[in-house]
């Protein structure tokens, strides 16, 4: 078989309808929209939440609670997260998305405290835990906040 020989199974295209091609095509003048009114307009449009200028839903429904622009949001890393790395290594966001243990830094890293870590790594977050600290201090590693 050759490329020029490649064409699609038969019946899964269909041609489009040619609309406004004269009153003998059946599909000519109005070319299916009718007569006036707002889908008959070019450029047509309300998205479909419009409910014809009645008060939409989401207006209607009372709101609850606050959400903070200013929010920051952590890629959380936990301690067993942390064993896989050899004795000494100094960890950062940067090697924890290399050895892909978080997929995004976002607005930093914070480890936490799950799990227990046999090791001494000298560990550079955003943020920690108390227990965290604690168990990587035990294990004989260092903490540092960036």
């Amino acid at each position: 078989m050759r490329t020029h020989e490649l064409a699609p199974a038969p019946g899964s295209r269909k041609e489009r309808r040619r609309v406004g091609r004269g009153i003998g095509s059946g599909r000519g003048k109005t070319a299916g929209r009718g007569h006036k009114g707002q889908r008959a307009r070019s450029g047509r449009g309300k998205g479909p939440q419009f409910e014809g200028g009645q008060m939409p839903l989401a207006m209607r429904l009372p709101k609850r609670g606050f959400k903070n622009p200013s929010r920051k949001v952590f890629a959380l890393v936990d301690l067993d997260d942390l064993d896989r790395f050899d004795e000494g290594t100094v960890v950062t966001p940067e090697v924890l998305l290399e050895k892909r243990v978080i997929r995004k830094v976002l607005d930093g890293v914070k480890v936490l405290g799950d799990g227990e870590l046999s090791k001494a790594l000298t560990v550079r977050a955003h943020r920690f835990s108390r227990s965290a600290v604690r168990k990587i201090e035990a294990a004989g590693g260092k903490t540092e906040v960036i």
